[in-house]
Formats: C-alpha cells, structure tokens, sequence
C-alpha cells in the first residue's frame, strides 16, 4: 500500500540556495493539519485528516490501515459512512426467504429500528447505541419474545455489514450488549376438556377447525387454505400443501412454513366431522394470488370459508371468532362492557397443535414422526419444544407393569391356570 502524511500548513520550495525550505500554504493555522493518504484495494486514493499536533496518531492509522489490507479485514471508510437504513433497506431487498417473512422483517425495522438507529453511520456504531436503543425498544413494546425477534432482525442486518466489509465488528455481540432475554416457561398444552369447551363454543360453522388443529395439527393457516379436494376420506391421510397469508395488505395462497409440504394421518373420527361439515357447509372456491401479491391467481375450493364464501382473514376472525369462544369455554375472563378480551398469546389456535403433539407423546409416537406431522424442518427443534411432555421411563415402567397387572386380573389364577 503506498501512503504517506501530507502537512498541509508548509509547503516545500527551493532556496535562494537551492536546497529546499518549509514555507507556510495559505492553509496555515486553519483546518486540519495533517493528511493521511493512501490507495485503496480499489485503485482510488483514500484520506483522512488529522488536527495540529498529531502526526504520530496519523501514522499510526496509516500503520494500521495498511496491516487490516494485509489482513484482508480492510474496511473503505466511505463505505462505512452509509447509514443503517440504507443498507438494512438493500440487505432485505436482496432476501430469498419467502415474501411474507421479508414483509415481517422490513415491518419490524421500519417502526422499531430505523425511528431510532436508521440515520447513524454504519461506522459508527459503537456498542453504546446498541445498549440504548435496546432499552428505548423494552420502553416500547412489552412482549419479550416480540422483541428478541426484532433484535435478531438488527443483528442480522449488521452481521450482513461485517461480511460486505463496511464495519469490523457487530456491536450487538459485544459482550456488553444483552439480547432480550427468551420468554419463560415451557410449552403447556390444553386438557381435552378445554379443547372440546372451545369447539363447542366456536360457531357451528367453524367448529370442525378445532378438530384439524387438535387431531392432525394444521396451524392456522393451513386450516384456512385446506381444499376440500386434499382431504383423503377413503385413503386415511390430509395433505397440508396450502396455506392463507396476508401480505402487504393482501390475502394470497403460499406453501405451508418452511414450504414443508407433508401428508398427515387423517383420524378416522376427524374425517367423519369434516365429511358432515362439507356436507352442512359446502365448500367455495376462492381465488387468491399465489406466493406473492402479484402472483398469478390460483382457484381452490376451500373447506373453510365465511358465510359469504370468502377467504377468512386471520384478524378478523381471531378478534371477533376465536377470543369470544375462548370467553365463552372460561378460558378467558369476560371483559368489561365496551372492552375486547385480553391478548392471551398461548391461548391462540396454535394452542390446538400443542395439544396434538401432547396426546401423540403420551401415546408413544417418536420424534422424528411428530416434527414431520407437525411441518418442522428439524427434529431437534420438535424435541426441544415438547421433550418436557415425553413419558419418562419411570412413568413408562409403571404403565407397563400395571398393564401387566391389569391384564392378570381379569383372568381367573386357579390351578387350571397354571396347568
């Protein structure tokens, strides 16, 4: 790397002698003194100006600009001068995740991190900003779970700028910086009675969701978009290819999450309730964008629709379907008059998949069968949310000795028995 340090009050001229002699540049006394210059990996001549006094810390950043070349952990100061929002707004456009995930991600960085961090100069953050918009994000929004998502978004953006080399470090993973914490406690799942309370409180023509959440382990939006025409009455089993999305303002068909397609064993008992559902509700076909919001229109005939045969919104009918029948089964308290039923997170229709995971480990079904049923791209992520609802082997030894013992004292244990 050629460089060098320009001092910019004196200039070098001939002597009356001819030797050289420092004169003073009409600079003298103002600005910045010296110059640090250098040429880039680029080809074009850097610089940075250093105040009167200072030529040894100019060459030290000249020293130390020159080993992070060497290094490969070179970063172009101009390049480090692009804000957090220009770049985070470039890093989610270049996103291959599927467009409701990208629509989540910019939702999140554009209302709880740009108001506050958008505008700073990507080199230079320093931990300390880290630390106060944390604490100005713990202000703002009360889910603790909400925001560790929103700060693995800003960490995510600002290890992508360490890759492209526009800053050293991610201040998010000083060690003095602490990421929200994860939410507390373990996964609970529902007893049957609560289960059937909330079916049976839901309208009628609505109740056969609970039915696929709790016995094959839909999520919400694949019950939404399920075509009638996927459901295996004769065959035993429900392929979950279809989910309802709502992005940018609009409903369209997508994949399921993860674009895990599956095929779910269809209990013989929910597939009696879906026949007489059809039957009592025929299905409509609705035509929704596929993937994206100008995607091109895909038709199905959905077993689940409104009474006017449109798509169901998922707002709409956890609002003003889902938490009235959670009010109505004691799930909830009754809210004041004039008031909506409290936010209750773990009480969501996801709380029908728990209980399907739940009543599948109790029943002896491994691991690796469960994740796949429930869509999971990883095993371990099943284990690790529901490994607390496993029979323990103690549990198992007693079940199997007192089978045993039951199963004896149903017969007679004379002496024809031991013959």
């Amino acid at each position: 790397m050629a460089g060098h340090i320009q001092d910019r009050w004196y200039t070098t001229k001939p002597g009356p002698d001819g030797k050289p002699v420092k004169v003073k540049t009409d600079r003298y006394g103002t600005g910045l003194r010296y110059r640090a210059r250098y040429i880039g990996p680029d080809g074009k001549e850097k610089s940075k100006g250093f105040p009167d006094r200072q030529r040894r810390l100019a060459e030290a950043w000249l020293a130390q600009t020159k080993a992070d070349m060497e290094r490969g952990q070179y970063i172009d100061p101009k390049a480090s001068r692009t804000t957090f929002q220009q770049y985070a707004e470039r890093w989610i456009a270049a996103q291959t995740s599927d467009i409701a995930t990208r629509s989540a991600v910019e939702s999140q960085l554009r209302l709880h991190a740009f108001p506050y961090i958008g505008s700073r100069p990507l080199g230079a953050f320093q931990p300390e900003h880290i630390r106060a918009w944390s604490r100005e994000l713990e202000d703002a929004i009360p889910a603790t779970s909400y925001r560790r998502v929103i700060f693995g978004s800003v960490s995510a953006v600002l290890t992508a700028a360490v890759d492209d080399r526009l800053i050293a470090k991610n201040p998010c993973r000083a060690d003095s910086v602490r990421a929200p914490k994860p939410a507390p406690g373990r996964v609970r799942p529902w007893a049957a009675a609560r289960v059937f309370a909330v079916r049976t409180a839901l309208p009628e023509r609505y109740q056969a969701m609970a039915d696929l959440g709790a016995g094959c382990g839909l999520r919400q939006g694949e019950i939404f978009g399920l075509p009638v025409d996927e459901v295996g009455f004769g065959t035993g089993w429900l392929h979950v290819g279809y989910q309802v999305k709502f992005v940018r303002g609009k409903l369209l068909f997508a994949p399921p999450k993860g674009g895990k397609l599956r095929d779910v064993p269809l209990p013989e008992q929910v597939g009696d309730i879906l026949k007489a559902h059809a039957k009592q509700f025929p299905p409509a076909e609705v035509t929704l964008p596929w993937l994206t919001p100008g995607g091109p229109l895909v038709t199905k005939r959905l077993l689940f629709t409104t009474g006017a045969g449109k798509v169901i919104r998922r707002n709409d009918f956890n609002s003003n379907t889902w938490k009235p029948a959670l009010v109505a089964a004691g799930v909830l308290p009754k809210p004041e008059r004039g008031q909506s039923p409290k936010s209750s997170r773990e009480d969501g229709m996801h709380a029908l998949r728990h209980f399907y995971a739940s009543v599948l480990l109790d029943a002896g079904e491994n691991i690796k069968a469960l994740s796949q049923y429930l869509g999971h791209s990883d095993p371990g992520f099943t284990l690790r949310t529901y490994t607390h609802l496993m029979p323990s082997s103690e549990s198992r030894t007693r079940k199997a000795v007192d089978e045993v013992y039951r199963a004896a004292a149903q017969k007679p244990h004379g002496p024809q028995t031991a013959q």
